[in-house]
């Protein structure tokens, strides 16, 4: 990763360096990306830990037993979720975000990047996907959002950075602004005047 090119990452206001993805695991902070990153030819515990040292109590004999970390956590997050044997290829997008949320959060994520988690869902789904945020927040769980969706941005985040072409624009405060003037920060690239 290359190094920033300005400012700092501070993480419980101590300055941290991250220069690998290891790293940032390390500081608790996981990513779920907008592809989901899932091996969709296994079932949800194999995707729970893929790439993960087996440091968990459900393994024998190389094998998970029953998934049983697997079944709290994703129990915990969408109590509806019965599908825990069925390739995540055959899982709904709302179900296949449960299993990339619950991934992240099981290793004890303390912070998580999610780019466009509600991307291509249909209005149930996104609307299971925008609980199981609220849920996260609400457990103390740091959120960046990243977002194209005015409607998910302002259902969801505290504060509101804009960026265009590589540069940002600006954070405000999601209370002191309407969503006409975060549109005008998108398209023309100015701070609502105050």
């Amino acid at each position: 990763m290359p190094p920033a090119d300005e400012g700092e990452i501070l993480i419980d206001g101590q300055p941290v360096t991250i220069a690998t993805p290891r790293a940032a695991k390390a500081l608790g902070i996981e990513t779920i990306y907008q592809t989901l990153a899932l091996a969709e030819n296994v079932d949800a515990a194999a995707n729970m830990f893929l790439g993960r040292r087996f440091d968990d109590p459900t393994r024998k004999s190389g094998r998970l037993r029953d998934g049983v970390a697997t079944r709290q956590v994703i129990g915990r997050l969408n109590p509806n979720f019965k599908n825990f044997k069925t390739p995540v290829v055959s899982l709904s997008g709302g179900q296949r975000q449960s299993v990339a949320i619950a991934r992240a959060i099981h290793f004890n994520a303390r912070i998580l990047i999610m780019d466009e988690p509600t991307a291509a869902l249909g209005p149930a789904e996104t609307g299971q996907v925008r609980g199981l945020i609220k849920q996260l927040k609400d457990e103390g769980i740091g959120i960046f959002l990243i977002s194209h969706d005015i409607h998910d941005v302002f259902d969801l985040a505290d504060r509101i950075s804009v960026m265009l072409h590589g540069k940002l624009v600006g954070t405000v405060n999601k209370h002191d602004v309407t969503t006409d003037e975060v549109l005008a920060m998108i398209i023309m690239g100015k701070l609502p005047a105050r």
